[in-house]
């Protein structure tokens, strides 16, 4: 199963690499890793997305908290949170080609954020499912050159509703 884990920690140096690192040592694979300041500068919030069960899950939490930098950790899988991925694709899209590229972008709510006499850079946020889904479909045009960022999650508010939230 997919665990989405946030991960609050100290904004110091070296800590991505022990938390990391953390995971590596113990034959964890890290599907997707995000890291930011927080509305602190002395914080950052690490958005670790790996797979596992919930005994490998829990020995993660466990470990993750006994480094000393982490502050928090929070497993959102269970909880209902909101997650997004942002991903710039650069598709091959002469002047015949465009209008089709500008289709499927609408499709997607994508926006075009750069433009050549070759080729064409969309930029689309949402879901995972929702960015794989549109990468496949920008396929064959031919991507250039393809940049994403991974998961960035947060919880929902209180009073929302149980599961993920996706578009």
């Amino acid at each position: 199963m997919k665990h989405t884990i946030s991960v609050l920690v100290d904004n110091q140096f070296g800590v991505l690499a022990r938390v990391s690192g953390m995971f590596s040592a113990r034959g964890y694979n890290i599907i997707s890793l995000c890291v930011g300041e927080t509305e602190s500068q002395a914080i950052s919030r690490m958005t670790v997305t790996v797979r596992g069960d919930d005994s490998a899950l829990a020995q993660i939490i466990r470990q993750l908290n006994k480094l000393v930098d982490v502050i928090a950790v929070e497993d959102l899988t269970s909880t209902s949170f909101v997650e997004r991925e942002l991903v710039m694709i650069k598709v091959r899209a002469d002047s015949k080609r465009r209008s089709e590229v500008i289709q499927v972008s609408n499709i997607f709510r994508a926006r075009v954020v750069d433009l050549d006499a070759e080729t064409m850079t969309v930029e689309v946020t949402g879901s995972g499912d929702k960015v794989t889904a549109c990468i496949e479909m920008m396929r064959p045009f031919g991507i250039a050159e393809l940049v994403r960022t991974g998961v960035i999650a947060i919880s929902r508010a209180a009073s929302a509703g149980n599961g993920q939230e996706t578009d």
